[in-house]
């Protein structure tokens, strides 16, 4: 067979050449005509009191018709399309929280494997047509449970035991929290605190409901006077939420005498 002329060769080189690397531009020019969402953060929740685990998501952004989120296995973990009125208004937040089985029901191990660490891309369509994408980055990294105290009586953690008696005014804290849990998940490793939350429940007439964020280096809020009298019995909530979201509470109770 004859083989084509030097100058045919080079010249279909060239021509293929171009054409692979205009098609590494298109493939650039897609890319970069995503939208990222505002925000597109998925993360757990632990109740180390009651023993539960759940997965939650909180996405804002444009106003969208279609929202998919992907776990790192390629699998569609949710999708929502709109209908009707409501795809031609758009979405532009969505929050949610799984149902959270105690431990008895559904093993941690079991319910790490079902959300694995890593990248889980969640993408949309808008009302216009355009495609709307960003990664949130799932870690097993849980906060260690923070111990709590009022007036520096350590509390007992949850409310089925002997509730103490605190004399007012008094002040809620909480020993910081370096590590991730001594049990679940990455066990034992360093972390970042973002904010701790303090929750503070009157059981008693009236009912009040107090709740604060505070920054990392702070570990205790004094509760005013006005917001308590003798008698009352308060449930009380300390959360701590790592840099990747994932958050930890301990709940307890205690009465004001």
């Amino acid at each position: 067979m004859n083989k084509p002329p030097n100058w045919l060769r080079l010249t279909l080189s060239i021509l293929l050449t171009a054409g692979f690397t205009m098609a590494l531009a298109d493939d650039d020019d897609d890319d970069s005509d995503e939208i990222p969402f505002d925000e597109a953060n998925v993360y757990f929740e632990l109740n180390n009191t009651d023993g539960d685990l759940g997965i939650h998501a909180l996405i804002d952004g444009e106003p969208w018709k279609k929202l998919e989120i992907e776990g790192p296995n390629e699998r569609t973990q949710l999708l929502i399309r709109l209908r009707s009125k409501l795809r031609r208004q758009g979405l532009t937040e969505l929050f949610f929280e799984s149902a959270e089985p105690t431990f008895d029901e559904l093993d941690p191990a079991d319910f790490f494997a079902r959300f694995p660490e890593g990248d889980y891309e969640v993408s949309g369509d808008t009302i216009e047509g355009d495609e709307l994408e960003s990664t949130a980055e799932v870690t097993h990294l849980l906060p260690a449970p923070p111990v709590i105290s009022v007036n520096a009586t350590e509390l007992p953690d949850g409310c089925d035991g002997a509730v103490p008696e605190i004399s007012t005014p008094f002040t809620v804290s909480w020993e910081e929290v370096e590590l991730s849990h001594p049990e679940l998940g990455r066990t034992n490793e360093p972390l970042e605190v973002e904010i701790y939350q303090l929750v503070l429940e009157r059981l008693s007439e009236p009912e009040l409901n107090f709740t604060v964020d505070v920054e990392s280096d702070i570990t205790s809020v004094a509760i005013p006077s006005a917001l308590v009298g003798s008698g009352d019995e308060f449930k009380v909530e300390v959360l701590v939420r790592e840099e990747s979201g994932n958050q930890t509470a301990t709940e307890s109770c205690f009465n004001v005498r």
